[in-house]
């Protein structure tokens, strides 16, 4: 946000403030309030003179305090300048959708003059006082020194490039490597037949990397039956760090709540077998502590040998069995040079960029042998082959920044100085997140969005806000700052983590066992996530930080509250203490039992969640947050306020947890709309299914439940779903055993629910009509990879799905009229294309009448790895002859089929 102000051009985030004041509505208020509209123009040139100096100021905030102060101060006056743009937008539209509500849209802005007069002048008081406040802020700029630097520093956006692990290999560490297999071998290596051997070093010098890379050699996948890898972190966890174990050994999900019965399980399934595990980031100095783990390990197991990495010596000393811990030491420069060198030349050869060259080595000397740190600064550079640009990181101010001040290593620091200001602002607010925090990227660009952190996409270019966020995520990836934990979530290395807490300072306060700072009138930004302190901290509501944008409370409602008896009332004040909120979430917190009436009074809030509350219904007061773009609901929720459809700015609306009756009346006006897991069809008109047709920007996964309720649809609403190119998964289902009165109503329902040909997966669930529609196996369908089709008891045939040319799983289940499948099923003999030509998976299951299956002349399921047949008791005769690439065959519940095995040298499992 305000931190980003550099670059010497105006912020991005009070763009997008700008912006918004553009918008016809605002324009329209401003006339005629030449008071309030002079104000602001006054605004825009007091941030914009403060603009000019910042580039300098964010430079030499790190070796002067009193520049530090006054950045702070500036950022405290931006927010709240901020805070006033975005009231303004407000009470625009509010006015203008209340009026439009009454169908009086001709008196709309008379409606609006009657309704505001205090809200004029209390606005204008309090643009004066932040324009005074501004004002003596950037009068101080000429005392501090500060220069305007016209220009600043722009780099371009490389095109992202995967940087996995085994593709950039391990530099360095091959000796590391034979000193740990050396140290497995010592005569007194072992306790009670468990060896333990710490690695030791600062954070972000490879602990972890050289971990890994003894995880994945050959000689301990030959060795060991068994292998787990726990990160541990600050909250040494004992029943969290044996579960993981446990699942990991395993391979499935633990929920075991008995300590005892936890530890005898493990015990169990490391009787007589070699183990070996790592424990990743280990803090904790309680001696008692990880006396109590390791007897867990005293089980009869015939080797067990444990990895513990840690930042500090103590801990070493007391968990090793062996008579030294390994310290791992710096890469040295010729070391940390290659490593430098790959990710900033992109893996081509230093020498073919000689003007770079000697400059990245003198780069690399201040990298102090640390491997993120030329691992960071060399994604930064890449593909910028400006020696300019190099010597400004050479040279900047920035590595002069004494270790005693901070630990952070400038290098990482001046990583983060030369971002362009739009990333700078989304990797600072990370900072809300705790060390080795898994995070979701699409949530992460919600709460960009939600916090004005994404930039309006340029004129001529096509993005939505979702698309630029994902833009900006995969840009600070390349540049090391996040790094991928699993296929869909991704962490911060401590050392990348502490960057981001020392950049926002003040302005960001998170409980998580760490020191942090005092929560202060500056904090913006407030987080509990699981801080560890059970149910003995003490909460207060921290009434000092009035202009709070950010709250995350994972089960923050867990804590004692000296003050509080009643949980709803101390959420209804703390709602009324901070209106500023952006983003709030109640994930997990269960004892909320319902919103109250004041969550209507935040006018700012872009982003809720009350995921895993008992929340079952939200006030109709919910109704006036005119800016909410994200809502993820409750599982309690069966039902939405009537008037949601005012909700225009809404984007994402996660009902996927909930269990609906029917969606709000005139769903079709929320416009904006992105994200809707599921539409319930209503019984009584409330939500028909023309408006799902209205939503024409949905996206990724849509369920349309309770189709029995749609009773016809008009031609004029034909187009429902085939608009809906960014849809990829579809699931239309009716309700089970509804007993259709008119399955040629049924029929025409789902001809015209086609999709987009665009569409991935297709789900279709107790469909009563005799036949598919001709859309359904249709070659134009070119992406479909997954179809399901369950409970579709009356249909005498089945389509043509064949045709699809990249399915690769068919499912289809309870078919009880089909008798035969034959060449209707490959495509009734008219397509060109090879049938089932990517089919992978198929299976068949209940099909009580199903007596013949025709087997198609030529070649096909030529891919199909899995054939399942299941309780079809009336089929006979063969199967398909001829499956190459098959490794597993089910039949069960057949008793009629009597086979010889096809030709399938692939198969290795049958049933």
């Amino acid at each position: 946000m305000a931190e980003a102000l550099v670059g010497g051009v105006l912020s991005a985030f009070l763009k997008v403030a700008f912006d918004r004041l553009a918008s016809r509505e605002v324009l329209d208020f401003l006339k005629g309030r030449k008071p309030i509209d002079g104000l602001v123009q006054k605004l825009k040139i007091e941030l914009i003179s403060a603009d000019a100096v910042l580039v300098d100021a964010e430079e030499k905030q790190f070796t002067n305090p009193a520049v530090e102060e006054w950045l702070d101060e500036l950022k405290d006056a931006v927010y709240v300048a901020d805070d006033l743009l975005d009231e303004i937008a407000y009470e625009a539209l509010r006015c203008k959708l209340e009026a439009e509500s009454q169908n009086n849209t001709s008196k709309v802005w008379n409606s609006f003059s009657i309704s505001i007069i205090s809200f004029n002048k209390r606005i204008q008081s309090e643009l004066e006082k932040i324009l005074e406040s501004l004002k003596n802020i950037i009068a101080k700029q000429n005392e501090l020194g500060l220069k305007k630097i016209v220009g600043g520093v722009t780099l371009r956006s490389p095109r992202l490039t995967t940087s996995c692990p085994e593709k950039c290999g391990v530099f360095g560490r091959d000796f590391d490597k034979e000193v740990i297999f050396k140290f497995w071998q010592l005569d007194d290596a072992s306790s009670d037949g468990i060896c333990v051997v710490p690695i030791v070093g600062m954070g972000g010098i490879g602990k972890t990397t050289l971990a890994q890379f003894v995880f994945n050699d050959s000689r301990v996948n030959e060795s060991f039956d068994l292998k787990a890898w726990v990160c541990v972190s600050e909250n040494f966890d004992s029943f969290k760090i044996l579960k993981t174990i446990l699942e990991e050994v395993t391979f499935s999900p633990c929920n075991i709540q008995s300590l005892n019965f936890l530890q005898t399980t493990i015990r169990e399934a490391l009787m007589e077998k070699k183990f070996f595990l790592v424990l990743d980031d280990v803090w904790n100095e309680n001696y008692n502590d990880w006396d109590e783990l390791l007897k867990v390990f005293k089980c009869g197991a015939k080797e067990i040998k444990i990895i513990v990495t840690t930042r500090s010596e103590k801990v070493a000393s007391k968990i090793r069995t062996i008579p030294i811990h390994h310290c791992l030491k710096e890469l040295s420069n010729d070391e940390c040079w290659v490593l430098f060198a790959q990710h900033a030349f992109a893996n081509r050869k230093p020498c073919e960029f000689p003007h770079l060259e000697a400059i990245g080595k003198k780069i690399v000397e201040k990298c102090r042998g640390l491997p993120l740190a030329a691992k960071t600064i060399g994604g930064s550079l890449r593909l910028y082959q400006n020696p300019t640009h190099w010597n400004k990181i050479l040279n900047g101010h920035i590595w002069d920044l004494p270790d005693a001040k901070n630990n952070i290593l400038p290098a990482l620091r001046l990583s983060y100085h030369y971002l362009p200001s739009h990333l700078k602002r989304c990797f600072a607010y990370c900072s809300i997140f705790p060390m080795d925090y898994e995070f979701d990227k699409n949530e992460l660009i919600l709460l960009w969005m939600a916090e004005g952190l994404l930039q309006q996409p340029k004129e001529g270019r096509n993005m939505e806000f979702e698309e630029m966020g994902e833009e900006y995520f995969n840009d600070l990836v390349s540049r090391s700052f996040f790094q991928r934990s699993n296929k869909s979530h991704f962490l911060m290395h401590d050392l990348i983590n502490d960057l981001a807490r020392s950049i926002c300072g003040k302005f960001c306060f998170r409980f998580d066992n760490v020191e942090s700072n005092e929560i202060t009138r500056k904090t913006r930004h407030l987080s509990y996530y699981e801080a560890g302190f059970g149910t003995s901290k003490k909460f207060e509501i921290p009434y000092e930080a009035k202009g709070l944008r950010t709250f995350f409370g994972e089960d923050w409602l867990s804590f004692k509250f000296d003050e509080y008896n009643n949980v709803g009332k101390m959420i209804d004040d703390f709602l009324q203490a901070f209106k500023s909120l952006r983003v709030l979430s109640l994930s997990s917190c269960t004892n909320i039992l319902e919103l109250p009436v004041s969550v209507g009074n935040l006018k700012h809030l872009r982003y809720l969640n009350i995921q895993d509350t008992k929340i079952e219904h939200l006030p109709d007061s919910f109704c006036s947050l005119y800016n909410l773009q994200t809502l993820i609901l409750s599982s309690y929720i069966i039902e939405l306020p009537g008037n949601m459809s005012k909700l225009i700015n809404m984007r994402h609306l996660d009902n996927s947890d909930t269990e609906m009756k029917e969606m709000p009346p005139q769903m079709g006006k929320m416009k904006n709309l992105r994200r809707l897991p599921i539409f319930v069809v209503g019984k009584h008109g409330g939500s028909y299914i023309r408006e799902l047709g209205e939503l024409r920007r949905l996206s990724g996964k849509l369920s349309v439940l309770n189709l029995e309720n749609v009773h016809s649809i008009e031609d004029d609403t034909k187009a429902i779903l085939e608009d809906k190119q960014d849809l990829s998964k579809l699931e239309l289902e009716w309700k089970l055993d509804h007993e259709t009165k008119d399955s040629v109503n049924e029929r025409n329902v789902l001809e015209q629910l086609c999709p987009h040909t665009n569409l991935i997966s297709l789900t279709i669930k107790n469909y009563e009509g005799t036949r598919f529609p001709n859309w359904i196996g249709d070659c134009s369908f070119s992406n479909m990879v997954s179809l399901k089709l369950y409970d579709c008891k009356y249909c005498f045939s089945l389509p043509p799905l064949g045709q699809l040319p990249a399915l690769k799983k068919l499912k289809i289940k309870h078919f009880d009229g089909v008798f035969c499948v034959g060449d209707e099923f490959y495509g009734n003999g008219f397509s060109t294309i090879k049938p089932f030509r990517s089919l992978e998976y198929l299976s068949f299951e209940y099909m009580p009448e199903w007596q013949e299956w025709v087997i198609f002349e030529g070649e096909i399921f030529s891919c199909l790895r899995e054939l399942c047949i299941y309780s079809c008791p009336k089929l006979s005769g063969a199967l398909p002859n001829h499956l190459p690439s098959l490794t597993k065959l089910e039949i069960r519940d057949c008793e009629k089929l009597v086979f010889s095995l096809p030709r399938a040298p692939a198969l290795h499992e049958l049933n």
